[in-house]
């Protein structure tokens, strides 16, 4: 469960996230410590988009912040990214370059690398999409258990503890899930695999083999 195998975290200004020795979802325990990259505005922000604690926000060069979206700090936008009407960025989020919040989509305590995609209606907390992640409209990362407690990685007959209470998915480089999909917490998707629409995903999934429901079948690459 190496970052490597998951992310080619070379052109991805943040990867001191990522630490090779430790299991990938113990990056999201350190968005928060970035704090000395913040307060950099540069991007355009058009009139009309709310920013909160805007000197705990930095925005990349050609990113546009349209009118309606709320940002609030802290939280760091790379370059030439898209931040549409309507999103709703809660805080502890960084993103990489070339990526896009789209409409009604709502994240917090993430982590988006180059050219990540969450475009409609999406949910996206406590949780990382590899570079070039696409999520269909209305796809949503469930992060916390009914009961509370600490959410475990199953892998067959295996279970790891994550040491975290809230954590939804991690969607490793060149992932797309389809519409209205959902993961459930703890859930973490291979190197090009895929959630069908209306499909529900649940713990490892290979490598480029493709989940398809309602039934949620998993099925191996050909």
């Amino acid at each position: 469960m190496k970052p490597s195998q998951f992310f080619d975290l070379v052109h991805f200004e943040h990867r001191i996230l990522f630490d090779e020795s430790a299991p990938v979802w113990e990056a999201l325990k350190k968005i928060g410590l970035l704090v000395e990259l913040l307060g950099n505005i540069e991007g355009t922000v058009e009139q009309g988009a709310i920013l909160v604690n805007p000197e705990e926000i930095s925005i990349g060069k050609g990113t546009i912040v349209e009118p309606g979206a709320y940002i609030k700090g802290p939280c760091i936008i790379g370059e030439d990214c898209e931040i549409r009407h309507g999103a709703y960025i809660r805080g502890n989020v960084i993103t990489g370059n070339g990526c896009v919040i789209g409409h009604a989509t709502e994240v917090k305590n993430a982590i988006f690398l180059n050219g990540a995609k969450a475009g409609h209606f999406t949910y996206v907390g406590d949780s990382i999409l590899g570079n070039r992640v696409n999520l269909g409209a209305g796809t949503k990362c469930a992060n916390l258990r009914f009961d509370g407690k600490n959410v475990p990685i199953i892998e067959g007959e295996k279970r790891v503890d994550s040491g975290l209470r809230k954590f939804g998915a991690i969607f490793g480089d060149d992932v797309q899930t389809g519409c209205n999909s959902v993961t459930n917490p703890g859930t973490i998707m291979g190197i090009g695999s895929a959630l069908g629409p209306c499909a529900t995903a649940s713990g490892v999934i290979p490598k480029s083999y493709v989940v398809k429901g309602p039934e949620s079948v998993i099925i191996a690459p050909k």
